[in-house]
């Protein structure tokens, strides 16, 4: 799943993925349903985050 993707995502990389806007991608991240840290100003998300992310929704 997800193998076109590098191990650690940005959150262009999320919306891509799920297939939504970006902006539905930061509400994801900022509200804690996806794991994701601030590097600098950047969000930072692993693979692994947005799978678990996904199986949860099931």
């Amino acid at each position: 799943m997800f193998e076109n993707f590098d191990d650690i995502l940005n959150v262009d990389d999320v919306a891509k993925a799920l297939k939504i806007g970006t902006s539905q991608a930061y509400k994801l991240v900022r509200s804690g349903k996806i794991q994701a840290f601030k590097e600098g100003r950047a969000w930072k998300i692993s693979k692994l985050a947005l799978i678990n992310y996904i199986m949860n929704q099931q």
